[in-house]
């Protein structure tokens, strides 16, 4: 009978961890100036699509990991310190960073150009980049059985479908919090990610610490 309180965690420990950081409320105005004279049938296919495309990468990485993990000869305390770092990092530029009008011009232009912009660039690296890769790849330490899969592919799921809901109503969105809005969602949700990714370091410091074999050499080293 499996722990159904460390699936609810898992669940929900998916859910909080990849909404910051794929933050689809910061992505629905540029999911509006790249669809850009679609209609409103066409922009729910291509919001549609991405969130699939979405789903398909992260859970491709989330059950290729281990693979990669052993093929690398990557520790798990290691990837948790690793993918804390590059949270920090994410959730840092979230929370400081300003790009220029001339930047974001040119990606809009360039994605506009795009026939199906669902794959690239909505479902990556808009929603799929290497920040929810690195979580997700994260995700891998806390599995230890197929059912923990599934509830972190559950979680994987309604992120998707969250994100989805506020693709297709992103116009309202965008009107009804406003520019000040966004921008101050943004920097909260950076926060988050900040504070999750110190914790995800925490973790793996904790994980080499402990470890038995470091102990171990720990206790044989002369003069201690």
């Amino acid at each position: 009978m499996p722990n159904l309180l460390q699936l609810w965690s898992i669940f929900l420990g998916t859910v909080i961890g990849l909404l910051p950081i794929i933050n689809p409320l910061a992505a629905a105005p540029t999911f509006l100036a790249i669809t850009e004279g679609n209609d409103d049938a066409r922009r729910r296919n291509q919001a549609m699509k991405g969130c699939l495309y979405m789903v398909v990468i992260l859970v491709s990485f989330l059950i290729g990991g281990s693979f990669i993990m052993s093929f690398f000869g990557i520790s798990i305390p290691g990837l948790r310190i690793a993918g804390g770092i590059l949270l920090t990092g994410i959730g840092m530029n979230m929370l400081t960073a300003h790009r220029t009008t001339s930047e974001e011009q040119e990606e809009r232009e360039a994605a506009r150009q795009k026939r199906d912009i669902s794959f690239s660039p909505l479902a990556m690296p808009m929603l799929s980049g290497p920040g929810s890769i690195a979580v997700t790849l994260g995700f891998t330490s806390l599995a230890q059985d197929w059912i923990d899969y599934i509830a972190i592919i559950a979680g994987i799921i309604v992120v998707a479908f969250v994100t989805y809901l506020t693709l297709r109503i992103a116009g309202r969105v965008v009107r009804f919090v406003g520019p000040v809005g966004v921008n101050a969602m943004t920097k909260i949700m950076g926060f988050l990610l900040m504070a999750i990714g110190v914790q995800f370091v925490v973790n793996g410091v904790l994980g080499v610490v402990t470890d038995p074999e470091v102990l171990r050499v720990f206790r044989e080293t002369p003069g201690r």
